[in-house]
């Protein structure tokens, strides 16, 4: 269905929805930042854990 579209189409959707979205289009790029902000944020503190465990691991088995 939406492999018909085209370019054209797009961008009649796009200025569809700038014209709806108008008030809106600022909160939903904040939201969206926050919301990227946020998962960087966690899959950092992830990717450390992961790291110290893996450290600890290390020493354990050296020793």
């Amino acid at each position: 269905m939406l492999s018909n579209i085209g370019i054209p189409g797009l961008i009649i959707i796009l200025v569809l929805a700038l014209m709806i979205l108008d008030q809106k289009l600022p909160e939903i790029g904040r939201a969206v930042g926050n919301t990227l902000k946020e998962f960087k944020k966690a899959t950092k503190e992830l990717a450390a854990d992961e790291i110290e465990e893996v450290k600890k691991e290390a020493k354990t088995d050296h020793a």
